[in-house]
C-alpha cells in the first residue's frame, strides 16, 4: 500500500492542528515522547517536527507534505509547493503577526530610528531582507528564545517577534512600532510528491477537508418546523450560504426548514423565529462546510 509521509507541527500549533484534523475526519493520537503519532488512516504516516524545520524536511523528501507557517517557508526560502493557506493559530482563526517592538520608554519611534541598532529575532533572514529593502542598516542577531527579555535586559535595542494577542509583548513593558508581516498556516508539499498522481490526489483530499473544517468554524445548522401560513415570515429571517432547504412534512401543511448560520447570531435569531411561528428548533454543530 502506498503511504503519504505527513508532517505535523510541534509546539503551539500542535493541539490546534490535531483538533482541525479531527473535524476534517482524521483521529490522531499523540504519544508521550513519541514523534510518530498514530492516525486512523492506513495511507498516512505522521511525524511531529518543529514548524521552523518542516520545509527543510519536505524539500529533502523525508516528508511528502506538512503543515507549517508562511513565516518559516519564507525564512527558509523554501521552494516547496504551497498547496493551501489554512488560516488558523493556537487561539483563533486569524493570521499571526511578526512585529517590531522596543522598550516602552525607548526614544525609538519608527523603523528609521533603528538605523545602526541591534535587533534580536528568530526570524533572521526575513528581518534582514525587510531592512535591506528599505536601506536601513541594522545588526540582526539570532535569538534562541525569551526574545522579549533581550530588550528588557539591554541585550538588544529592538526585537522582531510573533504575536497573536500582544499579551506577552505588553507584559514585558514593550511597545510595537511596526508590523513586519502577517503569517498564516500553510499546507506545503514536496515537488516530487506533488508530481506523483496518487500523492497529489491524497494531498488535495487532505487540503479540501481541512479547508472545509476551517470554513465550519463558528457556523451551525438550524432546523425547525413551520406552519405553511408562517413560512414566508420565517424564511425572511434566515440568512444562509445560498437559500434555506424547505421540505413538506408528510401529509401536513407544515414544512421542515433547514439552514446554516453564524453561531454569533443564533442567540438573537431563535427568539425571533419562535415569535414568527417556528417550532421544534434544533441547533447542531458542523464539522465541515465545503
Amino acid at each position: 500500500m502506498e503511504k503519504l509521509k505527513l508532517g505535523l507541527p510541534k509546539g503551539s500549533l500542535e493541539n490546534a492542528t490535531i483538533g482541525l484534523f479531527e473535524k476534517a475526519g482524521w483521529r490522531i493520537k499523540p504519544a508521550a515522547r513519541n514523534y510518530f503519532p498514530k492516525i486512523d488512516d492506513p495511507e498516512l504516516d505522521c511525524s511531529i517536527c518543529r514548524p521552523q524545520e518542516m520545509s527543510r524536511y519536505i524539500e529533502s523528501g523525508m516528508l511528502d507534505a506538512g503543515i507549517t507557517g508562511k513565516d518559516w517557508t519564507e525564512e527558509n526560502q523554501s521552494d516547496a509547493v504551497i498547496v493551501a493557506n489554512l488560516v488558523y493559530s493556537k487561539v483563533s482563526q486569524k493570521p499571526t503577526r511578526w512585529v517590531i517592538a522596543v522598550a516602552g520608554d525607548s526614544t525609538i519611534q519608527t523603523i528609521e530610528d533603528l538605523r545602526g541598532k541591534k535587533i534580536a529575532t528568530e526570524l533572521v533572514h526575513v528581518t534582514k531582507r525587510f531592512f535591506n529593502e528599505r536601506n536601513i542598516e541594522v545588526d540582526v542577531e539570532f535569538s534562541w528564545g525569551a526574545t522579549e527579555a533581550k530588550v528588557v535586559s539591554g541585550l538588544a535595542d529592538a526585537i522582531v517577534e510573533v504575536t497573536e494577542t500582544e499579551t506577552t509583548i505588553r507584559a514585558h513593558g514593550l511597545k510595537i512600532i511596526h508590523e513586519l508581516m502577517e503569517s498564516n498556516t500553510q499546507l506545503i508539499a514536496n515537488k516530487d510528491a506533488w508530481n506523483d498522481p496518487w500523492k497529489h490526489q491524497k494531498i488535495d483530499n487532505i487540503s479540501l477537508l481541512l479547508q472545509g473544517a476551517l470554513n465550519a468554524d463558528r457556523i451551525v445548522g438550524l432546523k425547525m418546523n413551520v406552519d405553511k401560513k408562517y413560512l414566508d415570515n420565517v424564511v425572511k429571517l434566515l440568512p444562509s450560504l445560498n437559500a434555506p432547504t424547505i421540505a413538506n412534512l408528510y401529509q401536513q401543511d407544515w414544512f421542515s426548514v433547514e439552514t446554516v448560520v453564524s453561531e454569533d447570531i443564533v442567540r438573537d435569531l431563535v427568539p425571533k423565529l419562535l415569535k414568527e411561528g417556528a417550532q421544534g428548533i434544533i441547533e447542531y454543530p458542523l464539522n465541515k462546510v465545503i
